[in-house]
């Protein structure tokens, strides 16, 4: 049948004849750790989500019999015959267990999002149902939460001055789609220059990094086609999958039995009841996971897409400029051909410092993508003075601006990364992810500690994102540290000092792993 590699054919079994089946599901990756809690930590864990689920119910019934103020929107009595607008059972969750710890999310802050930023003091007088602003503002707070890997989200003005000068030339805004007069020619440039980057054919750029996932997708699979999907992808991922009517299923994380196992029954069975072959298999990973810090599979998923005839959909959102020798991403880390990915999506949101998306591959997917995805044809064109930020950050970092800025900054990454992960090791916290992943998440476990972590924190004048259920399991709430290379070691050694004692403060050590013997020598 000679199915082209990069077309988006049907793929039917006769492309699975006289395949070399190598088992590539039986390698090893051993940079990716996910240590286990002791049990008793498992077993406090669950025993305060019921508690509070208790009060939670004794709550709502002091509010039904009118003993406790209720705060949420509620259905007003004339309407007690309509189908409802709130559900009631659905929002348990939000009013008895978020509210309570709502101060630790949503923070604002008055400053540029650098190494160290402002936050905007506010008290709440009714247990975090409203807030109010004191007009105090909290100076010089450490920020280990953005994304800003390569600290390209700053104010310099010698840096900034082209930004400056496109902002002046087109305004903020294009107030068209690139279809109708929104098309710039800066627009053009920067995607020959993604292109470049990545080293593949094409490219072509979205002003919203979470609309390049949710309405490209749909675009490239449809009914009869199927979705082979990591388990932890994104919500972009998972939205555009959906709105794609594609069937999805769903392999266990970065596990390669898992993912071959599905394949096998994909290509062998095919579709529900008609057993017809499907029309299109698409595999679909991210390049670093940012609620696990893991790095994929790539050379081990790239093999068995190959050995299944399948399609390969990189999310290098987090991964993009902030690993690989010259920041071009976990294809530059696993020096593997880009050409062997058939959609690579990243956005600029992160390591770029500014907004928007890519989706990069052969030209003929490109165009494709131009008259089909709903994200080109129907919004606004990317605004020119993001365009030229990114631009500007590209450039930096393939050394085009005449400086070793860029090199430089993905060097001081990788230092970052691994200094900070190290010394976390050794004080005893479990994390989680790769050695090379800037996203670093240090599990807390129990809801209790979730807040008490992030207050204390903030107390000393760290800013940090604390994650809990349903946004991960149950059981495994935790602290997520973003690594820039804007944060100079004084910084870490200042957060490391800090989340020392807190450890200890909150009993918050729980690796079972031997501990360096001198694990306080860096300070």
């Amino acid at each position: 049948f000679g199915c082209p590699p990069g077309h988006f054919c049907a793929i039917c079994t006769m492309c699975y004849k006289n395949v070399p089946q190598t088992d590539v599901s039986s390698r090893q990756f051993s940079h990716d750790t996910f240590e286990q809690p002791p049990m008793y930590v498992a077993v406090m864990t669950y025993l305060g989500y019921g508690i509070v689920t208790l009060f939670g119910y004794l709550r709502d019934f002091l509010r039904a019999v009118g003993l406790e103020k209720c705060h949420v929107a509620q259905e007003r009595e004339e309407q007690k015959d309509f189908t409802p607008l709130y559900q009631d059972f659905e929002n348990f969750y939000t009013r008895n267990l978020y509210m309570r710890v709502r101060d630790n999310w949503n923070r604002p802050i008055c400053s540029l999002p650098g190494p160290i930023f402002d936050l905007i003091e506010r008290v709440s007088d009714d247990y975090n149902w409203t807030f109010r602003f004191t007009g105090k503002t909290i100076h010089n707070v450490i920020n280990m939460g953005s994304y800003n890997y390569l600290g390209f989200a700053e104010n310099n003005e010698d840096f900034l001055k082209t930004v400056a000068d496109k902002l002046r030339q087109y305004g903020a805004g294009v107030c068209s789609t690139r279809q109708e007069i929104g098309n710039l020619k800066i627009h053009e440039e920067l995607e020959q220059l993604v292109a470049d980057f990545i080293g593949v054919e094409s490219s072509m750029i979205f002003g919203m990094g979470f609309a390049t996932n949710s309405m490209n997708i749909p675009a490239l699979v449809g009914k009869g086609c199927l979705i082979v999907s990591d388990e932890l992808n994104h919500t972009s991922l998972i939205l555009g999958a959906r709105l794609s009517g594609a069937t999805i299923r769903v392999f266990k994380h970065n596990n390669m039995h898992s993912l071959e196992k599905l394949l096998r029954e994909a290509v062998c069975s095919g579709q529900p009841r008609t057993h017809r072959p499907w029309k299109k298999i698409l595999i679909m990973v991210e390049g670093i996971y940012s609620m696990e810090g893991s790095v994929v599979r790539l050379p081990e998923i790239i093999a068995l897409k190959k050995k299944y005839k399948a399609y390969l959909y990189l999310d290098e959102a987090h991964s993009i400029g902030a690993v690989g020798p010259s920041g071009r991403g976990v294809t530059e880390l696993f020096n593997v051909n880009p050409a062997d990915v058939d959609v690579m999506m990243g956005t600029f949101t992160k390591s770029f410092g500014a907004a928007g998306g890519y989706i990069a591959g052969r030209k003929e997917l490109v165009e494709y993508l131009r008259s089909h995805s709903h994200s080109a044809v129907y919004a606004s064109a990317m605004s020119p003075a993001i365009t030229e930020q990114v631009m500007r950050a590209m450039k930096c970092i393939m050394g085009k601006d005449g400086t070793t800025e860029g090199i430089r900054r993905i060097r001081q990454l990788a230092e970052n990364t691994r200094y900070f992960r190290a010394k976390l090791k050794d004080m005893g916290f479990i994390i989680y992810g790769d050695d090379d992943s800037p996203v670093v998440p240090v599990l807390l476990y129990m809801p209790g500690k979730v807040v008490a972590f992030a207050r204390e924190m903030l107390k000393r004048k760290i800013g940090v994102v604390v994650v809990g259920f349903p946004a991960t399991p149950i059981t495994e709430a935790r602290a997520r540290f973003c690594l820039s290379a804007s944060h100079t070691r004084e910084i870490l050694d200042e957060v490391l000092q800090q989340m020392n004692e807190v450890g200890d403060l909150l009993c918050l050590k729980f690796s079972r792993r031997k501990r360096s013997a001198f694990p306080d020598s860096v300070y």
